[in-house]
């Protein structure tokens, strides 16, 4: 139904000004088909982005509930810091990094362009700007650099409770500066990685297996917490408050929307319109299907429902679902989902086995379920290569682990990364912030 069909006489006179061609001819030396275009691009990155920063909050809250009481000041923090520094760092080096628009140093491996990202001028016309086929510059910077943060924040919550501020916050300029943006110009940027048809949709691997193994190398190098494993058996250490780590959880599903729904990386059209709201649904569906999957297995292995693993089982679904939600139909994206659920519920222990204290459970969910969703795209994707997806998770993997490994390494030579055994004990908000969260708590 064409629009002119809905509006009162009186309207059509208005749409020029606001335009709207009418139906009896467009308005002289406007184009307002690639205006539309352009505007509606841009506010989908906007709006997406939005979303993806609402991340933030979410992990904010997810590591506040899941870490205990005498850390929760330090894990808030960490978040704020990283973010804010994933911001900078991302402008000074980042962004040209990932993003070469094909100038090169080294063909589809490393950027040519070493400079801060630059937007489009103010009042910019359209024949100033940078790609009016495409979207603002602006927007698309803004909507990257949520990428680039989710990543860091991942992180954080694997090495809370012993790791000291600022190596921390050091490892994620690194972080966020160099590994991420590099590994993402592979294949976001047209390097190496999308020439061989390699496909991450929304970066199950670019994005959640990149922050899983930058934790898992930091994890290694850190050890667990004092206590957690004692005579051979995993010690309970409960977090501070579920009702915060559901808040962060349901915070981090609804930021979803805007991670895969604005990948789409188009709005100008009905089909991209339609894709969008598929992988919306998609989306929805494979959290579902990860919470329901791990509600009914750990009532089974266990006698009673597991709220952290129904939690991180959701939040599973949605890592497994990034790196195609656009393909799978409903039941394949919650049956995708909900094996990224069961995952979760059988790597936890399994970590514990082998002494890798992970506190919130990052390393199932982003790593794990980062790699399984990347393999995922070959059953709903007749486009996709299992011997390509595997090469590409094998070829950021092993870059991302090494790279971070050797930074993580130098950090604990020249500063240390570990706190104290008695500032550990006592918590990290005295021991490193002087503040505590919950101060009437400690003051009975």
């Amino acid at each position: 139904m064409k629009l002119t069909k809905l509006l009162p006489a009186a309207a059509l006179i208005a749409l020029p000004a606001m335009g709207f061609a009418q139906e009896e001819g467009p308005v002289a030396g406007v184009d307002t088909a690639s205006d539309t275009i352009f505007i509606l691009n841009s506010l989908l990155f906007l709006v997406g982005g939005f979303l993806v920063f609402w991340m933030a909050a979410g992990f904010a809250m997810l590591e506040a509930g899941l870490v205990r009481t005498k850390n929760v000041a330090m894990q808030l923090t960490k978040n704020v810091a990283l973010f804010s520094l994933a911001a900078i760092f991302y402008y000074l080096i980042g962004y040209n990094l990932m993003y070469p628009l094909g100038t090169w140093s080294i063909d589809g491996v490393l950027s040519g362009v070493w400079s801060t990202a630059a937007l489009e001028a103010v009042g910019v016309a359209r024949d100033g700007a940078d790609d009016y086929g495409y979207a603002s510059t602006g927007s698309d910077f803004f909507f990257q650099l949520m990428f680039c943060a989710t990543t860091a924040s991942i992180v954080s919550g694997t090495l809370a409770e012993r790791i000291k501020l600022w190596p921390f916050l050091a490892f994620t300029v690194v972080l966020t500066a160099i590994i991420y943006p590099l590994q993402a110009s592979w294949k976001w940027g047209g390097g190496f990685l999308d020439a061989m048809g390699f496909m991450d949709f929304a970066g199950s691997t670019v994005v959640h297996s990149v922050g899983g193994w930058a934790a898992l190398a930091g994890l290694l190098i850190l050890g667990p917490r004092i206590g957690k494993y004692k005579d051979g058996r995993t010690v309970p250490m409960p977090g501070s408050n579920l009702s915060l780590a559901t808040l962060g959880t349901f915070i981090l599903w609804l930021g979803w929307f805007g991670f895969n729904g604005a990948s789409q990386l188009a709005m100008g059209t009905v089909g991209d319109v339609a894709d969008i709201s598929r992988i919306f649904a998609n989306t929805n569906a494979a959290a579902a299907g990860g919470s329901v999957a791990a509600m009914i297995l750990t009532q089974l292995l266990y006698k009673k429902v597991d709220l952290t693993m129904v939690l991180n089982g959701a939040l599973a679904g949605l890592v497994s679902i990034t790196a195609e939600p656009l393909t799978p139909t409903l039941g394949a994206a919650t049956l995708i989902g909900a094996f990224g659920g069961l995952l979760v519920v059988f790597v936890v222990p399994l970590l514990d086995k082998f002494k890798l204290d992970d506190v919130v459970g990052a390393i199932p969910v982003h790593l794990v379920c980062g790699i399984y969703g990347t393999i995922a795209v070959t059953f709903t994707n007749p486009d996709a290569s299992l011997g390509t997806q595997l090469y590409g998770i094998l070829v950021v993997g092993i870059f991302t682990f090494v790279v971070s490994g050797i930074v993580w390494f130098i950090l604990k030579a020249v500063t240390g990364i570990r706190v104290s055994e008695e500032d550990e004990i006592n918590g990290l908000d005295m021991a490193e912030l002087g503040m505590e969260a919950y101060p009437e708590f400690s003051k009975g």
